[in-house]
């Protein structure tokens, strides 16, 4: 009776920090997960109706140079690596031309962490295309995709307040996913040993940072690398506390269920189970606020999108017509005219959104002003994706 009494609670309001360790902590047998799942679909029902959002996106991996080496990640390459890559001036200028023509409205700038910290030849390319660091090039490559009709999303790794600053006037929003708020999984011998830029302590402090300069800002935790349930509870919180303390930023949290890649330290491990991701997406949405959309990317839940509704979801991520997911390559993303008639069977309505979600855009200082003239273009354009999704079908 105990844990009726919680799961009810958590379909009217966050759950508490005891109520959600005793949720997480609770054995399926004690907690059937299709309760969470309910009750959590009665919260995203209330809160977000049945429309279930997306951005229509191209990923552009900037460089796949990075100073970390997260024992799951297939992305992150040193520079004589096989597949080693920077994108060239000319280069991303003619991926945006391709973008805008797909249908595109979102441009994902993402890269890995620092990578002129440790790769001499990395920094001598910058200067040669004129800019002095990373952080100098991601503004010149926002502000051209401003030029062509897109509003980018940063996932830079860990940026200083400084850099946030200075990326925030060209992009709509922002990002970095928390993955774990354990500083265990740093440890000699666990996931992320060799990675200093996971630290929790340094990815909450540029999430506290991105709120005090009122960027809105994507979050996630990893389901499956090696956490125990309170850890990813801890993990939940420390979003949610940052949220809170912080001006209400955080406009989206992915629930990413790992996925094991080959070539990777990580190859052989277990996948999280369907259930437990199941489990993880509806524990989410328990205990975000309700301001806050919980998302699950569509290409890492296998064929049952259903599951993903089931347990809570209200948004899917970035979904590209034109590029792959450069992070998790071995999962392409759904048709959007099939995965639309999926989502539709199960009576929700799937629906193009810019990577600044609107409850935000309409908020005062989350725009920056520079900013502020391409959102109505953009909004415009999510007509043209919705009508080529019906000709498709």
């Amino acid at each position: 009776m105990r844990f009726e009494a919680l799961i009810a609670a958590g379909a009217d309001a966050p759950l508490d920090a005891p109520a959600a360790f005793a949720l997480g902590a609770a054995a399926p047998d004690d907690v059937p997960t299709a309760a969470l799942a309910a009750a959590a679909r009665a919260r995203r029902d209330r809160v977000f109706g049945r429309r279930v959002t997306f951005s229509p996106k191209v990923f552009l991996p900037v460089t796949n140079l990075c100073r970390s080496f997260c024992d799951y990640c297939a992305f992150r390459r040193s520079p004589k690596d096989p597949g080693a890559h920077t994108m060239a001036p000319d280069e991303f200028d003619a991926q945006l031309a391709r973008a805008r023509a797909a249908g595109c409205v979102e441009a994902l700038l993402c890269l890995g962490d620092r990578p002129e910290a440790v790769f001499g030849g990395y920094r001598r390319q910058l200067a040669a295309w004129g800019h002095a660091s990373t952080v100098d090039y991601l503004a010149w490559c926002a502000a051209r995709a401003l030029d062509a009709g897109l509003l980018p999303h940063t996932n830079a790794g860990v940026l200083s307040a400084a850099e946030l600053a200075a990326l925030r006037p060209v992009n709509a929003s922002m990002g970095l996913m928390l993955e774990s708020a354990s500083a265990r999984l740093c440890g000699r011998g666990l996931p992320h040993h060799r990675a200093p830029d996971k630290q929790p302590a340094l990815r909450l402090q540029m999430h506290a940072d991105a709120g005090r300069l009122r960027i809105p800002f994507t979050s996630g935790v990893l389901v499956g690398i090696g956490e125990t349930a309170r850890e990813r509870v801890e993990t939940l919180l420390a979003i949610r506390d940052v949220h809170r303390a912080h001006g209400g930023h955080v406009q989206e949290v992915i629930v990413q269920r790992f996925r094991a890649h080959a070539g990777t330290a990580m190859a052989s491990a277990p996948e999280p189970s369907g259930d437990d991701n199941a489990r993880a997406i509806a524990l989410a949405r328990l205990v975000l606020d309700d301001d806050v959309s919980v998302q699950a990317p569509p290409n890492l839940s296998g064929a049952d999108i259903a599951a993903l509704l089931d347990a809570g979801v209200d948004d899917l991520g970035g979904i590209s017509p034109l590029t792959p997911d450069f992070i998790n390559p071995g999962h392409a993303w759904p048709h959007l005219a099939r995965l639309g008639d999926a989502l539709a069977a199960a009576g929700h309505a799937l629906t193009p959104r810019l990577p600044i979600h609107e409850r935000f855009a309409a908020r005062r200082g989350f725009v920056a002003p520079a900013l502020a003239p391409y959102l109505a273009p953009a909004r415009a354009r999510l007509g043209e994706v919705l009508g080529a999704r019906a000709e498709a079908a």
